[in-house]
């Protein structure tokens, strides 16, 4: 059973422990809804296809991007470092956990900066809270970026799971305005994101609008945090289950799918990355179909990261060959390419983008 602790460095080691050690995947991202057309004489060559990807003007040598999960506990400093180290390696993106503990206590900051200390050119990014930034201004988030060098900043937007939270921030009130002081006048791009809930074409225009450069969708459809803190605040019954709270179960089914997220933001603005439910380089070339820049990552890399280095380097290598396959098979040579190419929409998906 995970004790639970108090403070926010103490939740987020509850975090990292559930899971890894808990089933906290809920829902249908949607993806199994989309088909890419297959070609049948590709005219390209798959050991010489091009997976370099553009974002905010840096270049990726893959679009896959190591999304945010963790930091802010002393437990978690190996798993950024890891993390950290394979994103500088592999030429890709990285963000990191929410800082807020670290912008609490300083004591915790080498959760965090341990990240460009062993990725000192990768492309890094921030990540507070829209409640914590409506609170604090932007000298948290000047505080933020200047503890790892950011090249970026991501607002995180995570209202249910602070109203599942019993110490949740429930006050949403000026988080836009706040968004908006901060893209008026800040020195590194400013990007939100939703964790797990997604986000809808009228919220997107809005931030847009706000001066946002970057959205991650975060849709609905992989971890689920209503199922996470539902575990984290439940009780042992003696035989080894979780007695979860009410309103934890229930809205574990909130949320916009993964895929119907992106499709509705995906040309509402700037760039998108799609984050939620991908768990594989089939998903990931989905994906870019759908109009993704780059295809966040995160509980299927944790648990290699727990096993080591090799492991998690071995994790997003396939990752990225079972991207470079579905490419080949699409007849794209690049991911522009194959944002191009035309998929084909069945189920559930289908439906709902018709309403």
């Amino acid at each position: 059973m995970v004790e639970q602790r108090r403070g926010t460095s103490g939740r987020k080691l509850d975090h990292l422990q559930i899971c890894l050690e808990r089933n906290i995947e809920r829902g249908d991202p949607g993806f199994s809804d989309i088909r890419l057309v297959h070609n049948a004489l590709p005219e390209c060559d798959l050991d010489f296809l091009d997976t370099r990807t553009e974002f905010l003007g840096y270049t990726f040598e893959s679009p896959l991007f190591i999304a945010g999960m963790t930091g802010g506990h002393p437990g978690t400093k190996e798993v950024n470092r890891l993390l950290a180290r394979t994103a500088a390696e592999q030429g890709i993106g990285m963000g990191v956990g929410s800082q807020r503990a670290a912008l609490e206590n300083p004591d915790l900051e080498d959760t965090f900066s341990v990240v460009r200390e062993v990725a000192p050119k990768a492309f890094l990014a921030a990540n507070i809270g829209a409640v914590q930034l409506r609170d604090h201004g932007i000298e948290w988030a000047e505080r933020a970026v200047s503890m790892i060098d950011a090249d970026a900043i991501a607002i995180h937007l995570n209202f249910l799971q602070e109203a599942i939270q019993p110490e949740g921030d429930h006050d949403a009130r000026g988080c836009l305005d706040a968004i908006t002081e901060l893209c008026s006048d800040f020195r590194v791009p400013v990007m939100v994101k939703e964790t797990g809930s997604g986000i809808s074409a009228g919220t997107a225009r809005l931030c847009w609008e706000a001066g946002v450069k970057a959205i991650d969708v975060g849709g609905w459809g992989g971890t689920s945090w209503a199922a996470v803190e539902g575990l984290r605040t439940g009780t042992d019954s003696g035989e080894g289950k979780y007695q979860r709270r009410p309103a934890s179960d229930v809205f574990e089914e909130w949320g916009i799918p993964t895929v119907i997220s992106l499709m509705e933001v995906a040309g509402t603005g700037g760039p998108v990355i799609a984050t939620g439910g991908i768990r594989s380089g089939l998903d990931m070339a989905k994906a870019i179909t759908l109009g993704a820049a780059l295809c966040g990552i995160a509980l299927p890399l944790l648990k290699p990261a727990m096993k080591g280095e090799n492991e998690l380097k071995r994790t997003v290598t396939d990752f990225s060959d079972e991207l470079r396959v579905a490419m080949f098979l699409s007849g794209a040579r690049n991911p522009g390419e194959l944002g191009e190419r035309r998929p084909y929409i069945t189920g559930r998906t289908r439906q709902m983008m018709k309403k």
